[in-house]
């Protein structure tokens, strides 16, 4: 076994700026500084959720862009990349880290193909079903692929062996909600509904959602209390359907306190990213989930499916999320609410609440057994 490396030296931790990305990097930075690392964090231009980071993190950004569009575009984010390549071999040149761990999207490639090229031991993290196209670039060259589902596609056979299964680390105050009870149910009493569609919403869950909850008969609308994230312009719209309808409603276009929502939640509606699948398996709530059906190589759908398998959730295509099956589903729990308690229990089949702890233990055991210069 080698010597391991000291913890004086920096984990640089790479990933965009999106929220997917963003709160597992968070986590396992956490994680890891508990256990006396220091971190560093690179990300693009873009990625200002991590300024206010701890006093002593490192913040770099480098140049980043995604490979799409037409060839003018994919010319002009190969050129971007390669700038960013260049900025980070400076930047892990001048830190020298322990090892470097990317958590996808294209800010993350430049950092780990520099990683790589150096020789600092490397891990990338998945959190979705199917592996990213960043991630799917950066697989064959990392030493670890740690993922958020015991079946993930997209990695190749000669990179199976180098998987580990950590989950997806979540925000303490959402794992949490986990140890708390299932919110009481009865057949006469109030359902929580929690929708939300991203940091934006989503347009179909605003135009389907008030229709047929208003469609309910009086007695049912009468139990329900609903919760609901719109798009600003969207939001007087569904205000006015459900004022019309008499249907309790809190409605805005952000929620700063998301988990108090979760706790009282019976059931959530929503998108099928993977920091809703996450946090929804850590909180034990079921989610009636309309995957996004543009999500590049249709991961939410595959995300979406993995916790409709086990019964902890339903996976609704959104052709088929339709008026009249939204309020034919509504009815059904209505009826039978005990339906939404066995699907929160069968969330505790994939729960991971010490996923951040699992990931650290793999960027540990990255660095313990790669053969470094550096000594304790």
């Amino acid at each position: 076994m080698s010597t391991p490396v000291s913890r004086n030296l920096p984990v640089v931790i790479a990933a965009g700026g999106t929220g997917g990305h963003v709160y597992p990097a968070l986590a396992l930075a956490d994680a890891l500084r508990t256990r006396d690392w220091p971190i560093a964090f690179v990300t693009d231009e873009r990625g200002t959720a991590f300024s206010d980071q701890k006093s002593g993190t490192e913040i770099h950004h480098i140049k980043a862009a995604s490979l799409g569009g037409g060839a003018c575009s994919k010319l002009k984010g190969l050129t971007q990349l390669g700038v960013g390549l260049l900025q980070a071999r400076a930047i892990l040149k001048r830190l020298n880290p322990a090892a470097a761990i990317g958590f996808g999207g294209y800010p993350s490639v430049p950092t780990m193909c520099a990683a790589t090229q150096i020789g600092i031991p490397t891990l990338i993290h998945e959190q979705n079903a199917v592996l990213g196209r960043a991630n799917r670039l950066l697989a064959p060259r990392v030493g670890t692929i740690a993922t958020s589902f015991e079946k993930v596609a997209g990695i190749q056979p000669n990179s199976v062996g180098k998987a580990v299964l950590t989950g997806n680390p979540v925000r303490e105050a959402i794992s949490e909600i986990g140890k708390t009870p299932y919110p009481s149910l009865s057949e006469t009493g109030q359902i929580n509904i929690l929708i939300f569609g991203g940091s934006q919403g989503a347009r179909v869950l605003s135009e389907v959602l008030p229709t047929a909850l208003a469609s309910l008969s009086a007695s049912e609308r009468a139990r329900l209390n609903v919760t609901q994230q719109c798009r600003p312009e969207d939001l007087a719209d569904v205000e006015n359907t459900y004022q019309a309808a008499s249907i309790s409603a809190t409605l805005k276009t952000y929620f700063n306190d998301m988990p108090d929502r979760l706790t009282s939640a019976h059931l959530v509606i929503a998108r099928a990213g993977a920091s809703t699948i996450s946090e929804l398996m850590a909180a034990g709530r079921p989610g009636l989930l309309v995957p996004y059906p543009h999500a590049t190589d249709d991961h939410q759908t595959a995300n979406a499916s993995n916790i409709a398998a086990i019964g902890a959730s339903w996976c609704v295509p959104e052709p088929e999320f339709t008026t009249e099956f939204v309020a034919a589903e509504l009815r059904r729990f209505l009826k039978d609410p005990t339906v939404l308690a066995e699907a929160a229990a069968n969330t505790n089949k994939l729960r991971k609440t010490d996923a951040a702890e699992r990931l650290a233990d793999a960027v540990e055991a990255s660095i313990k057994f790669n053969e470094r210069g550096e000594a304790a």
